[in-house]
């Protein structure tokens, strides 16, 4: 059966899942390249693995990778497995039997932000006011930068990154040899940075509970507010037509297509949830949409239809961590409690 949040009966039957009670916080979490496995970073230091088929045998849960609190996760693009980084300095890759390697060591930093890049299997990451790229064996770091890091991601083609800090955002071509780094300012810190899906937009959100938006082609930005926090999770859609935000109690979307959002409100839909989002991310394939509560609430949204549905009750934790499987079947989810939760949307 196809997701159909028009459907009552869709909307009113939790769909299947798995949900296994952890004992430490999640920070994030994450499907390998081909939605076999979802994992979970912790707060003690683990990687949890469980099977992307719900109906599946788990294994038992491993010992710690990290020496203090795992901060970052993606699939790893060049693997079967993951990339994980940590409070200990310390990046590591992650087959998918748990076995881990060291990419990089950076004593007395914490590795806070990842992202992957599946068509040239790179990783992006860094650690303090420094960012690193490891793609084909190869560690290369870029930096210093104003600050410490709050956000990094890739461009469309894999060929920059973009660094969110203390100012604006920092574009670095770490295959280009000569090409100066390219600074987009705007005052303030940021706190949160994705890439649009086109290519054609960098978005942050800033400490002033708003966000900000650079056009590239033309070096213009555009400043969207109202919100009553700070922004730090956005998702694009895999169409780049709307960027989603946390931080309101509905699904908001900003639209990107034709002259873009200025001087237009967001679209919001769907039915109000128990608190604020904390996470939400878009669909990678569909026009659906997942969205975690700081009481713990988890509802799909669908912006076509512009309705919402729980899939899973507020239990007063807060979700921390989304993603979806490659497929865009199956979705992860962790909290601050430490509960893990693997959802499969086929009915």
């Amino acid at each position: 059966m196809k997701i159909d949040l028009a459907n009552p009966a869709w909307r009113e039957t939790l769909p299947p899942g798995r949900a296994v009670a952890g004992d430490a916080p999640v920070a994030a979490c994450a499907f390998n390249r081909d939605g076999t496995l979802a994992a979970f970073a912790l707060g003690d230091g683990r990687v949890r693995l469980l099977p992307g088929d719900v109906n599946a045998t788990e294994a038992a849960p491993g010992d710690p990778v990290h020496g203090g609190a795992v901060l970052s996760l993606v699939g790893d693009p060049a693997g079967d497995g993951f990339v994980s980084g940590g409070d200990d300095g310390r990046l590591l890759r992650l087959a998918a039997d748990g076995t881990a390697s060291e990419l990089a060591s950076q004593k007395g930093k914490w590795f806070e932000h990842l992202a992957a890049h599946r068509a040239t299997g790179a990783v992006a990451a860094s650690a303090g006011r420094v960012a690193f790229v490891v793609r084909a064996g190869e560690v290369r770091e870029f930096g210093p930068h104003p600050s410490t890091v709050a956000g990094i991601d890739f461009s469309k083609d894999g060929g920059r990154i973009a660094c969110a800090h203390y100012g604006g955002v920092t574009v670095t071509s770490p295959g280009q040899t000569g090409v100066a780094p390219r600074l987009f300012a705007w005052r303030g810190s940021h706190v949160a940075l994705k890439w649009s899906t086109d290519g054609k937009f960098i978005a942050t959100g800033t400490q002033e509970n708003d966000i900000h938006v650079w056009r590239l082609a033309q070096a213009t930005d555009m400043r969207m507010q109202g919100y009553p926090a700070k922004v730090k999770s956005l998702s694009w859609t895999a169409d780049a037509r709307f960027l989603y935000t946390s931080s309101q109690p509905v699904f908001t979307a900003w639209p990107f297509s034709g002259k873009g959002p200025e001087g237009k409100p967001p679209l919001q839909f769907g039915e109000e949830g128990a608190g604020l989002m904390t996470v939400v991310a878009a669909h990678p394939t569909a026009e659906f949409v997942a969205g975690g509560y700081d009481s713990g609430e988890l509802q799909l949204g669908d912006i076509k239809t512009r309705r919402s549905a729980v899939l899973r009750m507020a239990d007063g934790s807060a979700i921390t961590g989304l993603a979806w499987s490659p497929d865009g079947w199956r979705l992860a989810a962790g909290n601050e409690r430490g509960d893990l939760l693997v959802i499969d949307l086929r009915r």
